[in-house]
């Protein structure tokens, strides 16, 4: 009988080690779960980005009579970005920036700049403090037809 119960005690002992194990490894495995989440939505964003960008662009060169004008375009883009992007209650609007360097005849180049600031989701807050928010931006170029 003893030996069964020095078995029983060094069983219960290991249980109290796999506890404390787990204590110490938790919170690194949910460090990295929630950085995964984080970059995961900085990548759905950058995607929401680079197609504003896309999309402006592609309506700005789009043959009109008269041309869109530079202020339509942004506001086609800052249109799609409204209800897509991941803010996670801290709503910051992206800036657009147009540039017809040549003028709206055909040929000429139009520039769309779609710039956001991800301030992060889950551990934007403690992030932010050692690298501050990340800035992504999406630039497409087309010429007008």
């Amino acid at each position: 009988m003893n030996r069964l119960a020095r078995l029983a005690r060094l069983a219960s002992d290991e249980r109290g080690v796999a506890a404390l194990e787990f204590v110490l490894v938790f919170p690194f495995l949910m460090t990295v779960l929630f950085g995964i989440v984080d970059t995961s939505l900085l990548l759905c964003d950058k995607a929401v980005i680079t197609n504003a960008s896309r999309e402006a662009a592609r309506a700005g060169v789009v043959v009109r009579v008269p041309q869109m004008a530079a202020s339509d375009v942004a506001n086609i883009a800052l249109a799609y970005t409204q209800n897509s992007l991941v803010t996670g209650g801290t709503a910051t609007t992206p800036t657009v920036s147009v540039t017809q360097a040549s003028g709206t005849s055909p040929g000429s180049p139009l520039s769309v700049t779609v710039t956001y600031t991800y301030e992060g989701l889950v551990l934007g807050s403690a992030m932010s403090a050692l690298t501050g928010p990340v800035t992504v931006s999406a630039t497409t170029v087309m010429n007008y037809e």
